[in-house]
């Protein structure tokens, strides 16, 4: 059932914060906490209106990645007869499984990324008429794509489960990889949500990029497949640590590759 009911506004302040209180982390982190409930609320939200009035709901939440993953299996290991080196044997299922994996976390840095520039420029009800804490907005967009991510999970888990027969006790790491990555994207979403109010085209040249970095980021191919001399362009993306480790802890039952 989806909640309409109005999130209630908090007057937190009539002074408005310095620029030193946000460069400090430890103030960060406190002031995010003391706006905990506000910001369930508006994640909650962003959960709910992505299929409001829709017959399936949430269930698009499973159905959607579902139908992507398949069609990416069809296209990537029957045409295409890719296959990916470490793998049990080499099946189609197995193959699905690696896709998927570097689906998950890139899927959740492109939609917090892309929506971050238009985050404060399409409320303008919370900059004008409230003292509201712009920075939230962020954060619950964030907040929306993590839950919608453990839908995905929950599928790739229950995949893994279906060809292996077991999970690696690996997936105990799982949290500490989500970890750099939700920051990276928290970071990325503070500042192009700023800089969208001033650059409106910020948004465009974004989505470019983005489809650019869904190309230069391991996810249908490992790296092994990329000639030695051009592999440290592909690892100047910091999205290509995050998607090896996802499938070292959960596919292929490895501790990430952290370094020493």
């Amino acid at each position: 059932m989806i909640d309409d009911r109005p999130i209630p506004t908090q007057i937190l302040s009539s002074q408005q914060d310095s620029a030193r209180q946000y460069a400090n982390p430890v103030t960060m982190v406190a002031n995010l906490w003391r706006r905990r409930e506000l910001i369930v609320q508006f994640t909650r939200r962003q959960v709910v209106q992505r299929y409001k009035g829709t017959f399936l709901g949430l269930l698009w939440s499973f159905v959607t990645p579902l139908a992507l993953l398949l069609v990416y299996t069809f296209v990537f290991s029957m045409i295409f007869q890719a296959r990916w080196p470490g793998l049990n044997t080499g099946s189609h299922g197995e193959f699905a499984l690696a896709l998927f994996a570097g689906l998950i976390p890139f899927t959740i840095f492109s939609e917090t990324t892309l929506a971050a520039p238009g985050l404060i420029v399409t409320n303008p009800n919370y900059v004008k008429k409230v003292v509201f804490p712009l920075e939230i907005l962020p954060v619950s967009s964030l907040g929306g794509s993590i839950v919608h991510s453990m839908f995905s999970l929950a599928i790739l888990l229950g995949g893994v489960l279906l060809v292996y027969g077991s999970l690696s006790w690996t997936i105990i790491f799982l949290p500490l990889i989500y970890l750099p990555l939700l920051l990276m994207c928290l970071g990325l979403g503070w500042f192009f949500a700023s800089l969208g109010v001033f650059i409106r085209d910020i948004r465009h040249l974004l989505g470019v990029v983005v489809q650019m970095l869904f190309f230069l980021t391991p996810i249908f191919y490992p790296m092994e497949a990329i000639p030695y001399p051009y592999r440290y362009l592909i690892y100047l993306n910091p999205l290509t640590f995050i998607v090896n480790d996802f499938r070292r802890v959960i596919i292929f039952g490895q501790m990430p590759d952290w370094p020493e």
